[in-house]
């Protein structure tokens, strides 16, 4: 039997733990997709406890609470912090196969030196260890970025904020991590949603532009990718359940605009006629700029009225969509790819279904302009898992260029998430190991180091420009 999680945790041939130990294990971190606050990088202040740290803003744990029938007072509500904790040990013990149970004992060992299994009987001892752990030590988000070797992050911001704790940031001496932020213009995008002409007037007054049309829209941001340019910013991010495309006549999207800034109902087919133009002309603007174009694919949001009513979004109550995404997003790439406009892009998927479906699209579209300038992104939430991420690997590696990869992202509102860089650096080295002890590819290890580390970190770098 192996040791519970040891330092061979995953590495299950000699030359997975070669990769590992020697390669991967000590390279810097990029993480080019989070939703780390930077307001809250910059003000550094020390947590409180172990719940506010691990707990706080935490759907993935809440999730796995509520399916033990946890109440919601230890997730979301009043319950105080040692209270939500020991629920949460109790939690663990149960999600055998979760990658939870993994991220929590990686980051217990790597930021408390506490190698004790948590469950039911040791939660109440690890909460006062972690405790007096915190209490003595240096906590604070830039203390744990430092710790964690992180070099780059990429916050996801949305285009009417005025980046202003990116700007502080660049100012904090003794902090070596470029904090950058990425531009999110989903909620101009969303037209079908409460809310969407009372934020485009605000997206107006912040752009300094008369919105009376779509296309006013489209100018403010545009106008808004220059501002965040010169911020740093050098990833753009859009989300959606599938990627929109349907052309339509200029007078009829016209005419959409209009009725949702009445506040009248849109359909599903004139939300996508309108999203088309903005994200074609979204996607020149990022081609000019240089940045890399992120799609995330396959989200159904919010699925529970009454909890959304309750909590409101990103509380726990997102699942995966299994709606079909290759016509449209082939049309919509190859638009941009038609005048040599299409940007940099990473194509995210959050149904494994659609895992040869993206590792083939790569191909259609790559160009001199980036190594694997259009990339398979890593296994992303309810895919970010031991056979999700292995999946997404071999996908990658049977219909494309596995080596140029450009590897993990958190995806995470947590500091001490960067755990699951290193399980993913594990994983990967298990498989890689795998694949050379098995002979199926030759050992050499100039090249395997070169591939290791460069998916470990190397290739983000070089792609995003950083």
């Amino acid at each position: 039997m192996n040791k519970f999680m040891d330092k061979d945790f995953l590495l299950d041939t000699q030359t997975a733990r070669e990769l590992f130990h020697s390669y991967a294990e000590n390279m810097p971190i990029c993480d080019y997709h989070c939703h780390l606050s930077p307001k809250e990088i910059y003000e550094n202040k020390q947590p409180s406890d172990i719940s506010q740290l691990w707990l706080s803003g935490d759907h993935y744990k809440w999730r796995a609470m509520r399916s033990c029938g946890v109440e919601e007072k230890y997730c979301t509500g009043d319950a105080t912090p040692k209270e939500k904790f020991l629920k949460f040990g109790e939690t663990l013990q149960y999600c055998i196969g979760n990658p939870l149970y993994h991220w929590a004992h990686i980051e217990l060992q790597r930021y408390f030196g506490i190698d004790t299994p948590l469950n039911k009987a040791t939660a109440e001892d690890i909460y006062d260890r972690a405790n007096e752990a915190i209490a003595q030590g240096d906590f604070r988000p830039q203390a744990l970025i430092k710790k964690s070797n992180v070099k780059y992050i990429c916050t996801t911001d949305d285009p009417i904020d005025d980046l202003k704790y990116h700007k502080l940031l660049r100012e904090v001496e003794d902090f070596d991590c470029t904090v950058l932020p990425s531009y999110r213009p989903d909620k101009a995008l969303n037209i079908h949603l409460e809310g969407f002409a009372d934020y485009i007037k605000t997206l107006g007054e912040v752009a300094e532009t008369e919105i009376k049309s779509y296309k006013d829209v489209i100018a403010a941001l545009l106008k808004r990718c220059d501002y965040f340019h010169t911020v740093g910013c050098r990833v753009s991010d859009q989300a959606f359940e599938y990627v929109p495309y349907s052309i339509a006549p200029e007078e009829e999207i016209e005419t959409i605009f209009q009725k949702a800034m009445a506040g009248e109902t849109i359909t599903a087919e004139e939300s996508d006629k309108y999203k088309t133009p903005i994200l074609l002309a979204l996607g020149k603007k990022y081609h000019q700029l240089g940045w890399a174009m992120e799609i995330h694919i396959g989200a159904i949001r919010n699925n529970s009225t009454r909890m959304f009513n309750k909590l409101g979004p990103d509380t726990g109550f997102d699942s995966v969509g299994d709606c079909e995404i290759a016509i449209t997003l082939s049309k919509f790439m190859n638009e941009l790819d038609i005048t040599d406009q299409l940007p940099k892009t990473i194509l995210f998927n959050l149904n494994d279904k659609d895992n040869t479906v993206l590792a083939t699209m790569l191909g259609n579209f790559q160009s001199a302009e980036a190594d694997s300038k259009i990339q398979f992104g890593p296994a992303w939430w309810f895919l970010d898992t031991m056979d999700g991420m292995t999946n997404q690997m071999k996908s990658l590696g049977n219909l494309g260029v596995l080596g140029k990869f450009v590897g993990m992202e958190t995806d995470s509102r947590s500091f001490t998430s960067y755990g699951r860089h290193e399980y993913f650096r594990r994983i990967m080295c298990r498989l890689l190991g795998r694949w050379v002890e098995d002979g199926w590819y030759a050992y050499n290890k100039d090249i395997l180091k070169e591939i290791v580390q460069g998916i470990s970190y190397n290739n983000a770098i070089k792609y995003f420009d950083f």
